[in-house]
């Protein structure tokens, strides 16, 4: 029963530089066994940070350490925070029904506090979802439909009251079926609309 299985809360503090022009949000990270580094998207075989090292350095593998299969995690925090790039995941707290990263079965327990979040992004006009759980998430939280892929809906934000445009994008996740380059033009595509590129 699922009562009976632990509830994990998640491991990391939303990352929001200054001046953060759009939040990113994926569901849940993996299990800790399966990180590469400490920080969002920490799994080796995720795309996300193949994806931004293509479209903002024109090399997927720009954003690994030289010559290793490992992330260059302060190369990361550098781009993020030139791009104005915000991270965080749509659940706070999950129970991993069959003990893995698969978001078919992750139990949300409870989602993020999505607006206090975005008081502290006063110039954040742009929320994307990598994939369709996170996707599902944010449209019960704005009372929003679910975009169709690449594209987006608009609300009003909360906390101000200005256009608030909900973007879904293809799923990181390797399991996910697309070649690295189609999903990247999805992002890059997104970026180019609220200004980043």
């Amino acid at each position: 029963m699922k009562e009976e299985l632990e509830i994990e809360s998640h491991p990391w503090q939303p990352f929001i530089p200054e001046g953060a022009r759009i939040l990113i949000m994926g569901t849940f990270p993996p299990q800790a066994k399966r990180w590469n580094m400490d920080f969002y998207y920490p799994n080796r075989t995720n795309d996300f940070w193949k994806i931004m090292g293509l479209i903002f350095m024109g090399n997927k593998d720009a954003l690994l350490l030289p010559g290793q299969k490992d992330y260059n995690l302060e190369a990361i925090v550098e781009l993020m925070t030139e791009k104005k790039i915000a991270l965080n995941d749509t659940v706070r707290k999950a129970r991993r029904l069959k003990g893995n990263a698969s978001d078919k079965f992750l139990d949300i327990v409870e989602p993020v506090p999505l607006f206090d979040l975005l008081k502290d992004m006063p110039e954040c006009r742009a929320v994307a979802t990598t994939g369709e759980k996170a996707a599902s998430v944010v449209a019960d939280i704005t009372s929003t439909p679910i975009p169709a892929m690449g594209a987006r809906v608009v609300t009003n934000n909360i906390t101000d009251g200005e256009a608030l445009y909900i973007y879904r994008m293809p799923s990181t996740s390797r399991a996910y079926s697309l070649q690295l380059e189609k999903k990247a033009e999805y992002y890059r595509t997104m970026f180019r609309e609220v200004g980043i590129l």
